[in-house]
């Protein structure tokens, strides 16, 4: 199924209280490729809208702080009190006497000649409690125990291999008349590669020409990069028509129809995902955007995607019909409509032969909120390497000669120029130590990161509105705009990065990661996963 609304048990921060109540949760499954029609504009590509979005790092509230480990059928509140490790006013015993043991077996008798134990040697003569009506003179023949496993089937997780063949589905609905061709072509696939499937299928019915409720459905070999069609079928008003197949000679042959599942179901039933085949081949950021906003994603949270992904795509690359997109937020109602206030909990991407899963997690001691992967792995680099995109490389670290004062001279940063005016902006989390003017480096801001380092950019024309020592800045976060104040000869933005007080090429130096979740905030955020995990496997069966 594409779409699933989810009522999860979660646990909220109200006033001080951690109150535990079903919450609506969407689970939708993306096919990228398709071209979703939407009714909601979104940004054209703009580099800086993957990072940059004028937030705060300060730690956010959020409304989601855990899954709750139980289903719940009405809300309920939790309080935590420490447990007694003290006093108590109970008083304290040994063990059991011979006595105490022997007047506990004969006031319990009845009950003892049904419990099964286990034990190797009997340290009490049985016969001892002969006299007893209710327990058999032998129960030797009970004190043994034998656990018999049924219903238990172990899992492993599928490591992906890009040298093994995967299939695809790919259900395509029409939703509107046009050929075959077309709506092969606006879903991804290239012309000359469908075409002898095309005339394959015209002249067995006659006819390419689709209608509004009919469907294709395209069965697909992966091979890493490499994509083959091996399977085709034509639904036309809900009925199977036609299904080509690739022989082991590679000839198109007429075969069975393939098993109906929920895909194809909703395909056929007008679901969210409809299709229009006046378009240009589409982006991953395109499909990234259409495909989210049209099952209910809000724009704020499509973002996040693109920055959780960013790293690992070029968003700027066409899709193909294998790239799939997987999310799970919480939302309002069971339309499945996310608002302002719902939370994207958890995504997993696959492009290609990379497959990647990212969760979120708030941190309970900071309540920073970020995304790892399964491992607890930060995601996102702790510094951008350039902090203008597009920016051209004019002049790098180390010695040259000044083009102003005309000697030797070492270069302790790194020059990219830009048209005066473009945003720069901050390569990580920090803390504004400097925003003001600084002689010869002109409007200059340098930014305290975490562990030692320190960013400073220098010849700006101005510098961002509430940027000012003391503030926290995010990474991505606009802070000023490319210049040529001070002792400079055109404009563009002189970057340095210092470490533990020693200046270092930007360009070359190796950025860390965000730091990994260790200990028992890793424990933490690992019994979260899992309950994620937990859920999304229910789902499936």
């Amino acid at each position: 199924m594409d779409n699933a609304i989810l009522k999860v048990p979660v646990v909220m921060r109200e006033a001080g209280v951690d109150v535990v109540r079903p919450e609506s949760f969407s689970l939708v499954r993306m096919s990228l490729a398709s071209n979703y029609k939407v009714q909601e504009d979104y940004p054209r590509f703009d580099p800086l809208s993957i990072f940059a979005d004028g937030t705060s790092a300060e730690p956010s509230e959020v409304r989601v702080s855990a899954i709750y480990s139980s289903d719940i059928a009405s809300e309920i509140s939790l309080k935590i009190t420490p447990f007694p490790g003290s006093g108590g006013g109970l008083s304290k015993s040994d063990e059991m006497s011979a006595d105490e043991v022997e007047q506990d077996i004969r006031f319990n008798g009845a009950l003892l000649a049904s419990v099964t134990l286990s034990d190797s040697t009997y340290r009490v003569d049985p016969q001892r409690f002969a006299a007893l009506p209710e327990i058999s003179p032998d129960i030797t023949g009970s004190l043994s125990a034998r656990v018999i496993e049924e219903n238990v089937s172990t899992s492993f997780p599928e490591e992906y291999d890009p040298a093994v063949p995967e299939f695809a589905d790919d259900v395509i609905p029409s939703r509107r008349r046009q050929t075959i061709s077309e709506l092969l072509s606006a879903n991804g696939y290239e012309a000359a590669g469908v075409a002898g499937l095309v005339d394959a299928i015209q002249s067995r019915l006659g006819t390419s020409e689709l209608g509004e409720e009919d469907a294709l459905r395209v069965g697909i070999f992966q091979f890493g990069e490499m994509a083959r069609i091996v399977r085709i079928s034509v639904y036309r008003n809900g009925e199977h028509r036609l299904t080509l197949a690739m022989n082991d000679l590679n000839r198109l042959v007429t075969g069975t129809e393939p098993e109906m599942n929920d895909e194809v179901f909703a395909a056929m039933n007008q679901q969210p995902a409809i299709v229009s085949g006046t378009r240009d081949k589409q982006t991953i950021y395109d499909g990234i955007f259409r495909a989210a906003l049209s099952y209910g994603m809000t724009r704020e949270m499509v973002t996040q995607v693109l920055r959780l992904v960013a790293a690992k795509v070029d968003l700027q690359a066409a899709t193909k019909p294998t790239d799939k997109l997987e999310a799970f937020f919480s939302v309002v109602d069971e339309q499945g409509k996310a608002t302002a206030q719902s939370e994207l909990l958890y995504i997993r991407a696959r492009f290609g032969d990379t497959v990647t899963a990212y969760y979120r997690f708030q941190d309970p001691k900071t309540k920073a909120v970020d995304y790892y992967d399964s491992e607890g792995r930060g995601l996102r680099p702790l510094l951008l390497r350039t902090p203008v995109p597009n920016a051209r490389l004019t002049s790098n670290f180390g010695g040259r000669m000044h083009p102003i004062l005309g000697y030797a001279q070492a270069h302790t940063g790194t020059d990219l120029a830009a048209p005066q005016g473009s945003p720069i902006m901050a390569a990580g989390d920090g803390i504004v130590e400097k925003a003001g003017w600084a002689a010869s480096y002109g409007n200059q801001t340098i930014i305290r990161h975490a562990n030692g380092y320190s960013s400073s950019y220098s010849h700006q024309s101005g510098i961002a509105k509430g940027i000012k020592e003391g503030v926290r800045v995010a990474q991505g976060q606009i802070i000023g705009f490319v210049g040529s104040t001070g002792r400079s000869t055109g404009s563009h933005l002189h970057y340095e990065l210092t470490v533990n007080g020693t200046r270092v090429d930007a360009m070359k130096t190796r950025l860390p990661q965000v730091k990994d979740l260790v200990g028992e905030v890793y424990e933490q955020f690992n019994s979260d996963r899992q309950r994620i995990d937990g859920l999304l496997n229910r789902s499936e069966s």
